[in-house]
């Protein structure tokens, strides 16, 4: 039914925003993402230009998911059985979120990271630069608290299953390590995205829950950061 007047084509699109973010999970991602996104502007001080381009980035970003899943909702609509000109509808649409998203994270960069990194670089240099060989006894050493945390709870193996995920603490203490040597915010994100990519994929094969990923990242930070402090 066609709305009759301004109020109700705004409350239509308030629903179709609601139906959105109710039915996609993405969408809920995305939301978080930018409420924390604008928490940490307000303590950054940013410019008003700035904020623009952020907030413009954003926008994009939502509005390419609401294409996105209006499109998707359409393809179901025509048929629910395999169609290569559906599938490629749906390819292209989620293409361009993607699009979206990664100018998103190349302005969010571009803008947040002159503010965050000085921070982050002098926090890094309070815990002090050390030498590799800490780094190796670190792991070293978190290697073997998996050992004894698993074979004193009885379950999994020393890096398969069981508390603590191995894979996580092992990933996560050499993250540890690499921002701590080189002091590097790019380098710290990098190595993170690479040790969250590990952790992930023991949850992605279903050898880990998360619990016990969050408990072994947990300990590689830990006792990497405990053993840089005492031995440097």
């Amino acid at each position: 039914m066609k709305p009759k007047n301004w109020f109700e084509s705004l409350n239509c699109a308030i629903e179709g925003i609601l139906y959105v973010v109710k039915h996609e999970r993405h969408m809920r991602y995305h939301f978080i993402i930018v409420g924390i996104v604008l928490l940490i502007s307000l303590f950054l001080n940013l410019s008003t230009f700035e904020f623009v381009l952020i907030a413009v980035s954003i926008t994009f970003v939502l509005f390419a998911e609401i294409i996105n899943t209006a499109f998707e909702t359409i393809t179901d609509m025509i048929t629910t059985e395999y169609n290569p000109l559906v599938k490629a509808v749906k390819d292209m649409a989620a293409g361009a979120v993607l699009i979206a998203s990664i100018g998103a994270a190349a302005m969010g960069y571009w803008i947040l990271s002159k503010h965050i990194f000085p921070p982050i670089k002098l926090s890094l240099i309070l815990v002090k630069r050390s030498s590799e060989l800490i780094a190796v006894i670190a792991l070293i050493i978190v290697i073997i608290l998996v050992v004894i945390l698993k074979s004193k709870l009885g379950k999994g193996k020393p890096l398969h299953g069981g508390l603590p995920s191995g894979h996580a603490a092992i990933s996560f203490s050499i993250w540890t390590a690499v921002s701590l040597i080189t002091l590097d915010p790019f380098i710290a994100i990098l190595t993170f995205i690479m040790a969250f990519m590990v952790s992930h994929s023991r949850l992605i094969l279903e050898i880990h829950t998360i619990k016990e990923v969050i408990a072994g990242a947990m300990l590689g930070i830990l006792a990497t950061v405990v053993i840089f402090k005492v031995f440097e």
